[in-house]
């Protein structure tokens, strides 16, 4: 066992946050540690680490345990370089291979039949398996593997302090992740990566030895990685067996349960109340009624159970119905300064289609919908009674002096206050709120003061930039489930698979320059991404038929299964052809080659058969050429 908690308290200022907490992690664990916004996550994540004492109750650590621990925004600063920072973990085995050469060096020069040169022999031999415990020889393919997995191949040579803050968090993970630790906690791992890089952490986690505690509102990441969740709701800790996908369904299942109990205990009760209440007074029923309510007052009654909070509540709608043609982008260029971010980018939207932006950090994934945004672009061409609806990640758009209650208000002057206060409520702020600054609110609630104004500005075509980043899990799934509904037309940008995979129809992917349009939804999108990495392994140079730079033609792939079945056995039927073709053609040339040996020219008979087959063969190769003309 490495932790466990037992009926722990903690609170501040007088005040409960957490209550009754109880837990243990073993080694291999792995858990996802979630809760609502401001519920105490990171408070038990510091009484972990020690940095924080319980009230009452008891915490156990195991003697000696190494723990490694990534805060939310948790860089660091140095002036060492990136590969320089990375080598220093690894000085005791670079200063155990030294010292191996150096005894080797020595007993190089020492007689056999010396004391010395038996003492050397021994610190080498206890050398040589302190070096292969720890596989010390290979301590630079660990640290190139790791900086190359989380996006650092290009810069091992830079300077610490000279990243942003999102790299030094990443460059914080990846010196964790070789330190090593039993016990690995971290906090929104997943922030600042982009999907390749999400994707190789998962994997690299995934075959990690120690235990994992993770605090996360990526649910892709958390179905994929996590075997237990534990949840902090209303000060009280609950564990749930499974990843979140299984959890949603055990707390449902739990919620129902409690609540049937509890009902049920209710209904008994007011039975038995009745009866003690109409006989209580009758002589030949009083014992019988105060035997009742003796059972009354000794049952122990439970508790009704508190639903989860409610979500906030979102709706999207518009007043006017745009054509067809809701976007065309022909030839965008798109820059950075003097970086290059698109050449020539084409791609179009049509009415009703959800539509999300992928690719790498730094592609230009932000800065194309600023650009969409602004509409000053003559490659950027806007179809009738289409109107934008922005929600930009950054919050740019809201007044930091003005209050939550003003800042829609003002934008919405002829509506009353009780209409604007309840758009506020249904979107999560409470009344408390109402009067606070906006630069007073937290992330969270910052996000959810600019969900309601980008709500209220009824656009037909909304564009969202990194919509879910400081929103708790509730206030995804409400989110996600509003744009769902929304009939109009959708492009996002996310880093968040499972918004990704629930919202979109259609994917965007930036690369190299490039904008490649594929039709079909997130898994299929990731398995054509497969496909294509497993054919350029095997040396198979044929690019995958999904993605393509071109939207007329990448439009008409996959637009329903059949469609993509039949896509399917299409290539299934080509590869045959290919593989009949080369083996009828190889026969042919052995073929003919007998034709010019004397003994064959000499036998009438077998002369016959090989001109019959060979004419039967040309017969075949046609037909088959044919057939693969129509296919390609």
């Amino acid at each position: 066992m490495l932790l466990s908690a037992d009926n722990l308290q903690f609170g501040f200022n007088g005040g409960s946050l957490l209550e009754n907490i109880c837990f243990s992690l073993n080694e291999g664990d792995r858990v996802g540690l979630i809760g609502a916004n401001g519920e105490g996550k990171t408070t038990l994540i510091r009484l972990i680490l020690g940095e924080l004492e319980p009230e009452s109750g008891t915490l156990f650590r195991k003697s000696g345990i190494r723990i490694g621990y990534l805060a939310q925004n948790g860089g660091y600063d140095s002036y060492n370089t990136v590969f320089e920072e990375m080598r220093e973990i690894f000085a005791p085995d670079i200063r155990a291979i030294e010292a191996l050469r150096e005894t080797e060096q020595k007993i190089s020069k020492t007689h056999e039949d010396s004391d010395e040169y038996r003492v050397l022999s021994a610190r080498y031999e206890s050398l040589n398996k302190q070096i292969a415990a720890r596989d010390s020889y290979n301590y630079e393919v660990r640290i190139r593997t790791v900086l190359n997995g989380m996006g650092f191949e290009n810069v091992y040579d830079q300077p610490i302090h000279t990243m942003s803050g999102g790299e030094k968090t990443r460059l914080k993970l990846c010196r964790l992740l070789l330190e090593d630790p039993e016990l690995l906690i971290l906090d929104e791992p997943t922030n600042h990566l982009d999907m390749k890089t999400l994707f190789w952490l998962e994997d690299y986690l995934s075959a990690y030895k120690g235990a994992i505690l993770t605090v996360s509102h990526d649910r892709y990441f958390l179905d994929k990685l996590v075997t237990s969740i534990y949840e902090i709701e209303r000060k009280k800790l609950s564990t749930f067996k499974g990843n979140y996908t299984k959890y949603k369904v055990l707390k449902a299942e739990k919620v129902a349960r409690l609540l049937k109990e509890y009902e049920k205990q209710q209904e008994e009760r007011a039975h038995m109340q009745e009866y003690v209440d109409r006989n209580l007074v009758r002589a030949s029923t009083t014992k019988m009624a105060q035997s009742r309510r003796l059972a009354l007052e000794k049952m122990e009654l439970i508790e009704k159970p508190q639903l989860p909070p409610p979500p906030p509540r979102f709706r999207f709608t518009y007043a006017e119905k745009p054509y067809e043609r809701v976007l065309e982008v022909n030839d965008l260029r798109l820059c950075a300064g003097e970086k290059v971010l698109l050449e020539k980018a084409s791609f179009s939207l049509t009415r009703g289609e959800k539509c999300a932006v992928v690719g790498d950090n730094g592609t230009g994934k932000s800065t194309l919908v600023k650009e969409l945004v602004q509409g000053k672009n003559p490659a950027v061409h806007l179809g009738r009674f289409v109107k934008i609806a922005c929600y930009d990640q950054e919050n740019a758009n809201l007044d930091l002096n003005e209050t939550v209650l003003g800042e829609l208000w003002g934008r919405h002057v002829t509506w009353d206050q009780t209409k604007v206060r309840n758009i506020l409520a249904q979107a999560g702020l409470v009344a408390e709120d109402m009067d606070k600054k906006v630069r007073m609110l937290s992330g969270g609630e910052r996000a959810k003061l600019a969900l309601a104004v980008f709500e209220c500005e009824n656009g037909n075509f909304l564009i969202l930039d990194e919509p879910t980043n400081h929103l708790d899990l509730a206030a995804r799934e409400s989110l996600e489930a509003a744009l769902k509904e929304f009939d109009g037309t959708i492009l996002f940008v996310s880093h968040d698979r499972y918004f990704i995979r629930a919202l979109a129809g259609k994917i965007l992917e930036l690369e190299d320059g490039n904008v490649h349009s594929f039709t079909g939804n997130y898994d299929e999108y990731t398995a054509q991404k497969q496909l294509a990495k497993s054919q350029e392994k095997s040396g198979n140079q044929i690019p995958a038929p999904t993605l393509s730079t071109k939207p007329d033609k990448a439009e008409g792939y996959y637009r329903s299964k059949e469609e993509r079945a039949a896509d399917a056995r299409r290539r299934t039927r080509i590869k045959k052809i290919e593989e009949e073709i080369a083996t009828l053609e190889e026969e042919d040339l052995r073929l003919n080659e007998r034709l010019s040996d004397p003994a064959v020219t000499a036998d009438f008979a077998l002369l016959t058969e090989i001109c019959n087959r060979i004419e039967e063969i040309k017969r075949t190769l046609d037909d088959l050429y044919a057939e693969y003309e129509t296919l390609i």
